[in-house]
């Protein structure tokens, strides 16, 4: 099998020049979740990035610390797991831009 090498290397350049497209989009996309039945709300970007977490009064008045803790960690976690399903969803536009070659894996 031969492959055109400088098609090839154009192809990854549009490919790289694509990905780091994606990434600074992905800075703007943002979205929230929440646990406790909205009692922590945290607003996260596609990146990563948090933004703002929000704790409702009543949990502050109630005295449980274990349980705000417990709350404000599921919410990250929470957040963290919907921005990196977006992330894959927009990386995923990327890898079919270059040529299936065998034995090369583009790790993503």
């Amino acid at each position: 099998m031969k492959f055109d090498i400088q098609s090839i290397m154009q192809q990854a350049q549009k490919m790289q020049e694509e990905v780091e497209r994606i990434k600074k989009g992905l800075e703007n996309i943002t979205m929230k979740s929440d646990s406790g039945g909205g009692m922590v709300v945290v607003e996260i970007t596609a990146s990563g990035k948090i933004l703002n977490i929000s704790i409702a009064p009543e949990l502050i008045k109630n005295d449980d610390i274990g349980m705000l803790e417990d709350l404000v960690v599921a919410a990250v976690n929470k957040a963290q797991e919907n921005a990196s399903r977006v992330a894959e969803e927009e990386m995923k536009k990327v890898r079919g831009m270059l040529p299936s070659i065998p034995g090369m894996n583009m790790g993503f």
